[in-house]
């Protein structure tokens, strides 16, 4: 898991920086956000008025250089009343969807090998003496049960 961890760290330090040109960097937004009129599309795939209209807003935006990509994603996902992001954000509750399930995992694996651990060091339960009597005495009381 601390592999993983470390791999995924190294990956995620190394990856490229983002979009290089304006018009690279308008595809990119656009892929995050959703066609407000079409069904499962992003902006960038659709061809409908609304799409055309956003990507022409995005780079209008673009070009201006007033905002971040975030910025005009939101700036974009305010101005309708449907939700467009395609993609969450990297703060807040949406940042604690994507780590909780991460969390739990390591969480129940930790618990897992601590319970085997202890089962290790347990080793194999065997019967004292005083649970032997008692098994005498209960087999014996049954046995006088069955006789009266």
């Amino acid at each position: 898991m601390l592999f993983c961890v470390v791999a995924l760290m190294i990956f995620g330090t190394q990856r490229d920086s983002g979009p290089a040109t304006p018009q690279e960097r308008i595809e990119s937004i656009s892929k995050r956000l959703a066609c407000p009129t079409c069904d499962g599309e992003s902006v960038d795939e659709s061809r409908g008025g609304a799409s055309q209209a956003i990507r022409k807003e995005i780079a209008r935006q673009v070009a201006d250089g007033q905002l971040t990509d975030s910025q005009i994603v939101k700036t974009i996902d305010d101005s309708y009343t449907a939700d467009l992001k395609l993609v969450p954000g990297g703060t807040g509750f949406d940042a604690l969807i994507w780590a909780l399930p991460i969390a739990v995992l390591v969480v129940s694996v930790a618990g897992l090998v601590v319970a085997f651990r202890r089962w290790k060091v347990q080793g194999s339960v065997s019967a004292t003496d005083a649970d032997r009597e008692l098994v005498e005495i209960a087999m014996q009381e049954k046995s006088d049960q069955r006789d009266s």
